[in-house]
């Protein structure tokens, strides 16, 4: 199929056709020289496939985000789709000029200056000096750097070096804009200027590929999902089914084809991998005085799925185990959240709620819940834990675990501040 053949009246933008990238592991480097040279009798590496088989096509005017976990082949399929890699077999089809977001500043030349690099890189996308020319002040505006933009590159901070990059790759003025992560650059006021040229990108009818891990974002922005995991396509459809998908794949609860080789690895290895895939924080602050342990943390949506990620407006559950080793009266089951930069929005425990003033004795096991809206706004908090009481008047902590567990909330709308006011709004005469 062309380019300009259409599946019911849509120009194609992107079509990948059964694409593979497979990749020649060796032991050691003489095992490579000895296949280079012909020396080997027999294959002394193994083939490690980044993509398997995958299909993709992609609508002019669309917006189309591909989300996945680390190694799962986001990047690989991106930089395939852009020309930087060469799949080692199917097809690829690119009807536009293509500006990539992948590695912002990878072209750049350390020792030039802003400008020089601005120049260097539009050279690099095609474009004519004539043409930088025009582009010139509204990358400069853009990237808001001042006098700086004179100065050699290596002398910039790494603010002021994603800003300038980014500038460069944004102004170019692409019919296929592909985005990696890069949407998160520099403070946040520069990530306000950025999402809305993204918008702008959006209603102007460009086609765009949105690779990200806030999924905020993807559900936000996106017309369509891919799910890809290790290299192979789970499924494609709309954001909020695709995620929900996703979310099952991060705590093992899909089915995933070709997972045997989970069977090799250590017993370490293995547990590290699920504390991951829940959202613990294995490096959490601990303390208390031992007469309490707080055991097996986890979070779950409204279908009583273990997850890192809940959709804003749901019920979700917080749920623990506490082990008491020592009589407590009345101990006190509590949690916060915060947001990443440490500020803590909200919580509560069991107290507030009058839901449990009971004694406990040495031996005792309660299992804790907390079921609750989400409300806050989109984006990543940290949840903390907590057994404490009162012994003679003296407040005690028996158990504290601080940002022991990572929440991601997930929204396509978002409102000012921590939380949403769920307002119902009329406008009449």
């Amino acid at each position: 199929m062309t380019a300009n053949e259409t599946d019911n009246s849509r120009e194609i933008a992107i079509r990948a056709e059964n694409i593979s990238k497979i990749y020649k592991l060796y032991d050691k480097p003489s095992d490579r020289m000895k296949e280079a040279l012909g020396f080997a009798r027999k294959k002394h590496h193994k083939e490690h496939y980044a993509l398997t088989d995958v299909d993709l096509t992609i609508y002019k005017g669309e917006t189309v985000g591909i989300i996945g976990t680390n190694g799962s082949g986001k990047s690989t399929i991106l930089k395939i789709i852009t020309g930087v890699l060469s799949p080692t077999k199917g097809t690829m089809m690119v009807d536009g000029r293509i500006s990539a977001l992948l590695e912002l500043g990878a072209g750049f030349n350390m020792e030039y200056n802003g400008i020089e690099n601005i120049y260097l890189n539009g050279t690099m996308m095609g474009f004519s000096e004539k043409e930088i020319d025009e582009k010139l002040q509204s990358i400069l505006e853009f990237a808001d750097i001042g006098e700086y933009v004179y100065q050699p590159c290596k002398t910039y901070s790494s603010g002021m070096f994603v800003r300038l990059a980014f500038a460069v790759a944004i102004n170019i003025e692409p019919e296929i804009l592909i985005v990696d992560e890069a949407l998160s650059v520099g403070d946040v006021f520069f990530q306000a200027k950025c999402y809305h040229k993204f918008e702008e990108f959006k209603k102007a009818g460009k086609t765009i590929l949105f690779v990200s891990h806030d999924l905020s974002s993807i559900a936000k922005y996106c017309d369509r999902v891919v799910l890809l995991n290790k290299g192979v396509k789970l499924g494609e459809g709309e954001p909020k089914e695709m995620i929900d998908v996703y979310k099952q794949v991060l705590v093992g609860q899909y089915h995933i084809p070709d997972s045997d080789d989970e069977n090799l690895l250590e017993d370490d290895e293995l547990k590290a991998r699920a504390a991951a895939k829940s959202g613990v924080n294995p490096d959490a602050l601990e303390y208390g005085t031992g007469a309490a342990t707080i055991k097996d943390y986890h979070i779950t949506d409204k279908n009583g799925t273990v997850t890192t990620a809940i959709i804003k407006g749901e019920e979700f559950s917080l749920n623990y185990t506490v082990e008491f080793s020592q009589d407590i009266k009345a101990p006190i089951f509590a949690f916060t959240i915060k947001n990443i930069r440490g500020t803590e929005i909200t919580g509560t425990n069991s107290m507030f709620e009058k839901a449990f003033l009971e004694s406990v004795s040495a031996g005792d096991v309660k299992k804790v819940t907390f079921t609750q809206k989400m409300d806050l706004q989109g984006g990543e908090y940290l949840i903390s834990l907590g057994v404490t009481g009162y012994e003679d008047d003296r407040f005690q902590v028996y158990h504290r675990l601080y940002d022991v567990l990572n929440v991601t909330v997930v929204s396509d709308k978002d409102t000012v501040g921590f939380y949403d006011m769920n307002s119902k709004v009329v406008i009449s005469d």
